[in-house]
């Protein structure tokens, strides 16, 4: 499980959800793992391209987001892409930083192209 230090929430033409994720060996470094959308723009996209894109520091491809799940009872957020699954230790994010994260995610799924639970 991935610890997150903080999430930061931007709307506008990009909808983007950024996690600061800890390093496991120092804590004091961290990768942003991001969630993005330009609904605006996907019309331009194949079908297959349309979507919430997922990239994480550590690898260099993007995926596109299947599934996300909260649960505030764990403190954990379940993301899982078409190749890779995150699990993201929130339990020491701020209350309204975890609500704009649920208020974003709604955006993001504004056509149901991935499955929620507990957002």
């Amino acid at each position: 499980m991935e610890r997150v230090a903080f999430i930061t929430a931007e709307t506008g033409d990009d909808l983007v959800l950024s996690f600061a994720v800890q390093c496991h060996d120092d804590a004091s470094e961290i990768e942003s793992l991001i969630l993005m959308r330009t609904p605006k723009y996907e019309f331009i996209l194949e079908e297959y391209e349309r979507g919430v894109s997922v990239s994480f520091g550590q690898f260099e491809e993007d995926d596109l987001l299947q599934k996300i799940s909260y649960s505030a009872e764990e403190g954990v957020v379940c993301i899982q892409t078409t190749s890779r699954k995150y699990e993201l230790d929130v339990h020491k994010i701020d209350p309204d930083d975890l609500k704009k994260m649920r208020k974003i995610l709604k955006k993001m799924n504004y056509d149901q192209s991935f499955q929620t639970s507990g957002v």
